[in-house]
């Protein structure tokens, strides 16, 4: 037979163990989440699950502002219910805590904690003692701070602006007077005015450094004009490809080994909300036309105006 010293040796062998997994299993989880995973898609490097609304769990608030609008009302609703639940039950502590009827269940006291909270006003059933009236006051002021943040986030979401800007599919690079010239295109869809709309260019690419050090750098892209008092419909970009050009001298071969990706940032003011607005998009090596413009979306029409046709927005053609 094993003695009760061989017997609490294991025992404390055992817990040491179980100690070092747990440990073990405690520092594998915070590593996880102190690792960003980065994946090309469709040759743009893009943080994996970054950009869905079910990466914010550890988030509430971001969660409950980027959640589809179904999800937000379902969250809404069960806690409402949830919240009428545990009211119901502190009620039905004191069996004489509802005045009005004669049998109170929990059906009884879940309808007199909905109008409760909701401030519905009573019917038949009424508060009837003081743990009751406690119990009302604290249900009320659990409803005003519980009914303030729901409306503040609807609010929100309501309110928060998105951006009708598409830009062009692929960038072209041709000459342009002579000159390699890098081009795409952008459109307002809301068919109003953007004010005071600007454009930022970059280019982010993959660069070692003379102690082999990789670093993502981002360099900016010069354009003809980046400003505009008033965007309405369509905005050619253009960025002169000349010698101080970050692109100068990158053949698409090139750019591809270096994961290079042109990031294109606009900002204005949405003439009809007076709020700011942002856009973005990216083009990847793959994503860029060489010796081919655009398909003109302009054209004079018999009646002497001119016509807009974003049926050949993202068209282009080779160059003759």
């Amino acid at each position: 037979m094993q003695s009760a010293a061989h017997i609490n040796m294991k025992g404390k062998i055992l817990d040491n163990t179980l100690a070092r997994l747990s440990l073990n299993m405690r520092i594998k989880r915070k590593l996880d989440r102190s690792i960003i995973k980065l994946e090309q898609r469709e040759g743009v490097l893009q943080i994996v699950g970054g950009n869905t609304w079910y990466s914010y769990f550890r988030d509430p608030y971001h969660l409950m502002l980027t959640i589809p609008w179904l999800g937000f009302a379902a969250i809404v609703a069960i806690l409402n219910v949830l919240i009428n639940a545990i009211f119901a039950c502190l009620y039905l502590i004191d069996d004489k805590a509802i005045g009005g009827m004669n049998n109170i269940g929990f059906l009884e006291s879940f309808f007199f904690s909905v109008q409760t909270l909701a401030s519905i006003g009573y019917g038949v059933m009424h508060p009837d003692t003081l743990y009751a009236n406690l119990l009302v006051t604290l249900e009320s002021i659990a409803s005003l701070m519980l009914f303030a943040v729901i409306t503040g986030i609807a609010f929100t979401r309501f309110a928060k602006s998105s951006s009708r800007v598409m830009f062009s599919r692929v960038a072209t690079i041709h000459n342009y007077n002579g000159i390699p010239t890098l081009m795409f295109r952008a459109a307002n869809e809301r068919r109003n005015h953007i004010l005071e709309a600007h454009l930022s260019v970059y280019l982010m690419i993959d660069e070692v450094t003379e102690e082999g050090q990789m670093m993502r750098r981002l360099h900016e892209l010069k354009l003809v004009r980046d400003h505009s008092p008033v965007f309405l419909l369509s905005w050619t970009v253009m960025h002169t490809i000349d010698q101080r050009s970050p692109l100068h001298g990158l053949t698409l071969e090139t750019m591809e080994r270096l994961h290079a990706q042109i990031l294109v940032s606009l900002t204005g003011v949405d003439e009809t909300i007076e709020g700011t607005l942002h856009a973005r998009h990216f083009y990847a090596a793959r994503n860029l036309m060489f010796d081919r413009r655009f398909v003109d979306v302009i054209h004079m029409g018999n009646d002497g105006h001119r016509y807009l046709d974003y049926t050949h927005f993202h068209e282009t053609t080779a160059i003759q």
